[in-house]
């Protein structure tokens, strides 16, 4: 039972609505009403700034890391000899819970923060490489969305070079199909040159 509890936790993690909670509390704004109508940490970026972009982005991390911990504990309890598979379960809940959020009335955002919590704890070295193509991508372009999903598809890449076991591979491209589907729309508007740039909003 027990490790049921840990699994559903990590579902409330990851609903957890980071952006519009720091935007209530610090900003006194909700981020839905401006930009891209989003709650991650790009809208924040350009609503609240960089200290405001930063503090949603960390915890979007965090809640992808929170999520695969609590699926390690549920592991502990329920099967250790599967604890891996509990693990990405545990993560998957997150990222579902991020998009899909029990708080914003089963909205939410891209996932890629979380995603990124995600890996990092389960395939940290992959992580750096990837986030650093991320970077340098959005430093070029200023176009987070076309680094996003560029980025998600060089995760289960990475992991298979890196030889990770079969199921964060796997579990690495099922997110990156998850990143991608969530992108539908700004792969159309980038495909229409209208896709929006990493830019503060004029006040």
């Amino acid at each position: 039972m027990m490790g049921i509890v840990f699994l559903i936790l990590a579902y409330i993690a990851g609903s957890f609505p980071s952006g519009l909670v720091i935007g209530k509390a610090v900003f006194h704004k909700d981020p839905r009403d401006y930009g891209s109508h989003n709650t991650g940490a790009t809208n924040s970026y350009r609503v609240f700034g960089a200290v405001g972009g930063l503090l949603v982005l960390i915890l979007d991390i965090a809640k992808g890391m929170l999520g695969v911990y609590l699926g390690q504990q549920a592991g502990l309890v329920m099967a250790p000899e599967y604890q891996i598979y509990l693990m990405i379960a545990g993560g998957l809940l997150a990222l579902v819970g991020h998009s899909c959020s029990i708080f914003l009335h089963f909205k939410g955002g891209k996932g890629v923060a979380t995603g990124l919590g995600i890996i990092l704890f389960l395939a940290p070295w992959e992580t750096l490489i990837v986030f650093a193509v991320w970077a340098v991508i959005v430093g070029w372009t200023r176009i987070v969305s076309l680094g996003s999903i560029i980025a998600a598809i060089l995760v289960p890449i990475t992991m298979y070079f890196f030889a990770e076991p079969m199921p964060v591979t796997v579990f690495g491209l099922v997110a990156a199909l998850l990143v991608v589907v969530r992108h539908k729309d700004n792969i159309f508007r980038l495909l229409q040159g209208k896709e929006l740039k990493v830019e503060r909003i004029k006040k």
